[in-house]
């Protein structure tokens, strides 16, 4: 067992930019806190290296090179956006640990101040994201849509030379560099529905690593565990992958019961659009916490009644 215990040094591979940094050492740090030692290692990914879409370049494509060092048994952890996940589970590894989850609204940044509305028709909006995208075509605000690509401070830049007149991005990758003060708009879900997972962090570690597995489980936010397996548990069932038009969200809610008592209910919303925005498919569901994966498939299951599988049969 190559768990770390005593005075060794927990490693944690993760990508090398600034938001990749700063989203592992805030593990690292939760790790020494915990009196457990930890340093980053810096991994490059073939989305690093490609400036080409997301939806072009493939699922997965800052995260296999991690897993592969997380397997290879260069670094013991690997430290992941969530979103960026495939559904299907990784052999021979684990997530005993999702933090707390950041904001999981989009955010608008745009030229002169302006929120989403006060865009004029044909003002060049800038997105990674089909399912964005999707969502602001279906709008209808008559916005010119463009494929984004670079970290943070190249997308941002991007609005501050001119060269667009904004960009959506994760208000999560903002709050998270410190430059949340930028945000023009935090988008409600009932305007952009985020991606499933978005905010979220995956803690990986490989199975057999069972001290390890139990010293990460202690960063485990249960109410956060439980939205994420709900979102992925949509996207899992509707077989479409990270970059798919799909955004969900859930979150752990106090209900009242006929007796006047309060009880923890998992509220999920999900919707499925279109890629040139001419349909937008939307469902909800209320259940218990405990059957937050369940939920997510009872959901999907609507969505695909009231006609998402013409609209995401072309993704698989």
């Amino acid at each position: 067992m190559s768990a770390p215990t005593g005075q060794n040094v927990i490693r944690i591979g993760t990508r090398g930019s600034l938001l990749a940094r700063t989203q592992a050492q805030t593990v690292a740090d939760a790790l020494i806190a915990a009196g457990h030692p930890a340093e980053l290692v810096i991994i490059k990914t073939a989305g690093d290296a490609s400036q080409a879409p997301v939806a072009e370049i493939g699922v997965g494509v800052f995260t296999t090179a991690i897993r592969v060092a997380l397997q290879n048994r260069e670094v013991d952890v690997a430290i992941h956006s969530y979103k960026d996940l495939p559904t299907a589970p990784e052999p021979g590894l684990v997530i005993p640990a999702i933090p707390p989850r950041e904001d999981p609204r989009d955010a608008l940044v745009s030229r002169g101040g302006m929120v989403l509305g006060e865009l004029p028709p044909g003002s060049t909006v800038g997105t990674s994201a089909p399912r964005r995208a999707a969502q602001l075509r279906a709008l209808g605000l008559g916005l010119e849509i463009r494929p984004l690509r670079g970290n943070l401070d190249s997308r941002l830049g991007k609005v501050a030379s001119g060269e667009l007149d904004a960009v959506v991005v994760a208000r999560a990758g903002l709050v998270r560099i410190g430059r949340a003060d930028e945000v023009t708009e935090s988008l409600d879900p009932v305007v952009l529905l985020p991606a499933p997972a978005q905010g979220a962090l995956a803690v990986e570690c490989r199975s057999d690593d069972a001290e390890l597995v139990r010293i990460l489980a202690e960063l485990d936010d249960a109410s956060t565990r439980a939205a994420i397996d709900a979102e992925r548990a949509v996207l899992a069932a509707l077989e479409a992958g990270c970059t798919a038009p799909i955004g969900a969200i859930a979150e752990v809610v106090e209900s009242i019961d006929d007796d006047g008592r309060i009880f923890a209910e998992l509220s999920l919303r999900a919707a499925v659009a279109a890629e040139d925005g001419s349909d937008v498919i939307r469902a909800s569901v209320v259940g218990p916490v405990g059957r937050a994966e369940q939920l997510g498939k009872d959901l999907a299951a609507e969505l695909l009644e009231l006609g998402a599988g013409e609209l995401v049969s072309h993704l698989r």
